[in-house]
């Protein structure tokens, strides 16, 4: 399921999203940069769980997780992980993975709304829901779910789509119609042919998160610049793509840009 939002010019290729190491080998740059946001407010979420537990592997979950983009990078940091995702051609995909990387990382067939009944009760110490709001038909039961795995104190790492991000790249294709319905509709989408049935604003997914039982941080953006820079200049320029993470980091907080963001990441933690 992860990352169905890719950039509006186009589709994205390949799709996941894992850890920003920007030299891996078989690896481009560009998903690095597309991520290097996300994963930078991750591991500051297991500095501070593994402080406050004294433990050095976590139980994580990543809800939606597809083949493992995040997953199989933070098994190989030492954490015990478990992927639920509905598709067995991503979880068939997910074991390939792992065996090819030479790590362990249960996988789970079902939906987020499902976690309660998959998983025991306080259970997690995080849990990853990517790109799975915007597809879910509750995201209100989704994220109580959620809350029901967590252990006390306990984070969810939230990132949607963004609606204003999407109206901006709508127009940059020429598509200024669907550019303004997006802007108009309560959802976010563009039409029938949207791919995504919804979007979020920072404000809704706080909301979101407080009426589920968390106590929500700080909202970064994600892909500020990152979609609207062609994959050649970023690749083919030595230094490029180091530049750019370097922008995007400051850009996730900055109060104008972070809005316009393709995608909002937002942390909610468990009292």
């Amino acid at each position: 399921m992860r990352d169905r939002e890719g950039p509006e010019l186009g589709p994205v290729a390949g799709g996941e999203g894992g850890e920003p190491t920007l030299r891996a080998e078989g690896v481009t740059r560009t998903p690095a940069v597309r991520t290097a946001v996300v994963w930078d407010a991750l591991r500051s979420v297991l500095a501070e769980r593994t402080a406050a537990t004294r433990r050095e592997s976590l139980d994580i979950v990543d809800a939606g997780g597809g083949t493992g983009g995040f997953a199989v990078p933070l098994a190989a940091l030492g954490h015990t992980v478990t992927v639920v995702d509905p598709s067995p051609d991503s979880l068939a995909a997910l074991e390939r993975r792992t065996k090819e990387k030479g790590v362990s990382v249960r996988g789970l067939q079902g939906d987020a709304a499902d976690l309660g009944e998959l998983l025991s009760r306080d259970s997690a110490d995080l849990v990853l829901c990517h790109s799975v709001l915007e597809y879910v038909e509750d995201p209100i039961s989704a994220l109580t779910a959620v809350a029901g795995v967590l252990r006390r104190g306990g984070a969810v790492s939230v990132l949607a789509a963004n609606p204003v991000g999407s109206a901006i790249h709508r127009a940059l294709a020429g598509q200024f119609e669907e550019a303004r319905a997006v802007l108009d509709d309560p959802s976010g989408t563009w039409g029938d042919r949207d791919p995504t049935p919804r979007r979020f604003a920072a404000e809704t997914l706080a909301e979101l998160l407080a009426a589920t039982g968390f106590s929500v941080g700080a909202v970064h953006g994600v892909r500020v610049f990152a979609d609207l820079v062609p994959s050649r200049l970023v690749d083919g320029e030595p230094g490029a793509a180091e530049a750019l993470v370097a922008l995007e980091q400051v850009a996730a907080t900055h109060p104008v840009l972070r809005d316009i963001a393709t995608q909002l990441h937002v942390l909610g933690h468990r009292a």
